[in-house]
């Protein structure tokens, strides 16, 4: 009976040990198709903590590099937009963050940030949340009653969240109007999906790519996600409401762990919320939330939130609504538990490779809808939802005070610095201070007569239009000399 029972635990031991390469080829497999999306610089590289992408205006940086060859990657026909098109860019990153010059046309292929990292989620398996105002009617949502965006109090904001199995992923926020719009092959986009390839709901050209955007791209863990996700929830973005678990949509695929999902069938309503959301997240990027019903200047938040630095930013700055530059006062639309937000100055032009280029909103291809900021000193870069527009003064319920929208501000001086030169803050900050045209106190922009509404008008627009002829006359100068 000994032997006998020996001999059955020999080879219960055997069968033991020819299993396990088994096991642990299974579990390689599985933790290979686990690995959670990240941000890339390309196809194949290392991915990265987080990149950023600013993707000029079509005047002064036209087309795409020179030979490089468009394609639709995610879908759509190449448009031959009337009105020209811009598709260089610069970057920076975790691992450099210093602005440099990108090749080939943004987006259209995985040889540059935006093209490799959207891959990864548009042909892959991962769960996803996208969200974007202005889908042009595909999706055709509830939330935007007929028309092809949705209006106030909806979040004005764009962008995408995926993730793995285990909860591990990124978020994209971008800054174009109808992209994304599908987060998978499975469900290709009649507008079109690819940057460069997109049309409206009537089947026209849609140029989002005309002006300026930005793009911005952080690596999550599962902590982080469920951040990112309760700050969709605060910002009251427009996605598909009522997703439930496991639901799969072209701008929902809801799995992954529960307490994720969860959240994600909480998507698509206006929160009632009237305090910021401020969240340091894994990576020490802070992401700020504002809810619609927190009914103050968006870019004082954000420099209130951090401590009240003083902000340069650029933003789609247009029409009577715009706020003109201020210091650090508390303004009348605000709320006490923000403390005292530093000076906001608007940033008119920016340079790179000596080229003078727009900063500001306006029907122009030398136009600008990136929303985009730096601290002074060089501390903070902040990519935004929101503009630089609404009222410092009662009634509050005036443009982009009454939507949502999220910030992500990255603690990193190279960055901070590298994208201030570009932005010219040095220039904008001198102008502030001393063109007394230009430069509005807090007073005068509270006024709500509709006379000082157009002085408003005339006294922004006209210096920001002559600093901006000033400064491609001394480009002119430099070249000459």
């Amino acid at each position: 009976m000994v032997r006998i029972f020996k001999r059955t635990q020999w080879l219960r031991f055997l069968s033991i040990l020819i299993s396990i390469p088994c096991v642990i080829g299974v579990s390689t497999v599985s933790a290979y198709a686990e690995s959670p999306p990240a941000p890339l610089l390309q196809k194949g590289a290392s991915p990265v903590d987080w990149w950023f992408v600013f993707k000029f205006n079509t005047k002064f940086f036209p087309g795409c590099v020179a030979n490089a060859k468009r394609a639709c990657i995610f879908g759509g026909k190449i448009q031959d937009y009337p009105k020209n098109f811009g598709l260089q860019s610069i970057s920076a990153s975790s691992a450099n963050p210093t602005l440099h010059n990108d090749n080939g046309c943004l987006g259209e292929s995985t040889a540059d940030p935006i093209g490799a990292t959207f891959d990864e989620i548009y042909n892959g398996t991962y769960s996803y949340v996208i969200w974007n105002d202005q889908f042009y009617d595909d999706p055709d949502l509830p939330a935007c009653k007929g028309k092809t965006f949705c209006d106030v109090p909806w979040g004005h904001s764009k962008g995408v969240l995926a993730w793995n199995d285990q909860g591990e992923g990124l978020v994209m926020q971008v800054s174009t109007p109808n992209w994304p719009g599908s987060g998978s092959a499975s469900f290709p986009r009649s507008n079109g999906n690819t940057l460069g390839c997109l049309t409206d709901n009537t089947g026209k050209p849609q140029n989002n790519v005309w002006v300026s955007q930005h793009f911005f791209a952080l690596k999550l863990n599962k902590s982080d996600v469920m951040a990112v996700l309760r700050a969709l929830q605060q910002a009251s973005v427009v996605t598909q409401a009522g997703a439930g678990l496991g639901s799969k949509s072209q701008i929902i695929r809801n799995g992954g762990p529960d307490d994720i999902q969860k959240l994600v069938s909480e998507l698509g309503k206006v929160s009632d919320d009237t305090s910021v959301l401020n969240v340091t997240l894994s990576s020490g990027v802070r992401i700020i939330s504002k809810p619609p019903n927190l009914q103050v200047p968006p870019w004082q938040m954000v420099s209130a939130v951090l401590g009240g630095v003083p902000l340069t930013v650029a933003t789609w700055l247009t029409g009577s609504h715009k706020i003109d530059d201020t210091k650090s006062v508390r303004p009348e639309c605000w709320d006490p538990t923000l403390g005292t937000p530093g000076a906001v100055t608007n940033a008119d032009t920016g340079t790179w490779t000596k080229k003078v280029f727009g900063l500001t909103g306006g029907p122009s291809p030398d136009r600008n809808h990136a929303k985009i900021g730096v601290s002074t000193p060089a501390k903070y870069a902040i990519f935004g939802d929101l503009n630089q527009e609404g009222t410092l003064s009662k009634p509050c319920t005036v443009s982009q005070n009454t939507r949502g929208g999220m910030f992500f501000a990255v603690e990193n001086e190279t960055l901070s610095a590298s994208l201030g030169k570009m932005m010219d803050v040095d220039e904008a900050l001198k102008l502030a201070f001393v063109s007394a045209a230009r430069f509005s106190s807090v007073q005068s922009l509270t006024q709500t007569s509709a006379k000082a509404d157009t002085q408003l008008v005339k006294h922004t627009t006209r210096p920001a239009a002559q600093r901006h002829k000033t400064q491609q006359a001394k480009q002119r100068h430099k070249v000459r000399r």
